[in-house]
């Protein structure tokens, strides 16, 4: 939601809108890395108490988390940079990608987390 309620404030032009989103993506970018590193230490201090299954699921939003780090937002990072210098930059639908990766995740931590509840 804050990658377009921020162009709607006043004020906010393109150039400073995505200095701003590149601030917040990196950051939120880190804390999931550590969220991601704590269910792991979790996980592998429980493992023979958790199903093989859940382990499953959670892995692959590390996978899209490895994916998103490594790819879209490096990607996204330099389009925001062309844009902000004022290049032309080609159509792409790397914004598109990255916004299905985080509905995959919310959707399958949050299957998780019911399941673990169950439990």
């Amino acid at each position: 939601m804050e990658a377009w309620l921020k162009f709607r404030a006043p004020g906010v032009n393109l150039e400073i809108g995505l200095s701003i989103g590149q601030l917040i993506f990196t950051a939120l970018n880190k804390v999931e890395w550590a969220l991601a590193f704590i269910v792991s230490v979790a996980l592998f201090v429980r493992i023979g108490q958790i199903p093989s299954v859940l382990i499953l699921i959670l892995f692959f939003p590390l996978v899209l988390l490895i994916g998103q780090t490594f790819y879209l937002l490096p990607e996204l990072k330099q389009q925001a940079k062309h844009k902000i210098e004022g290049k032309l930059s080609q159509k792409s639908s790397i914004h598109i990608y990255y916004i299905i990766f985080e509905l995959i995740k919310v959707i399958t931590l949050a299957s998780a987390g019911y399941m673990l509840f169950k439990l």
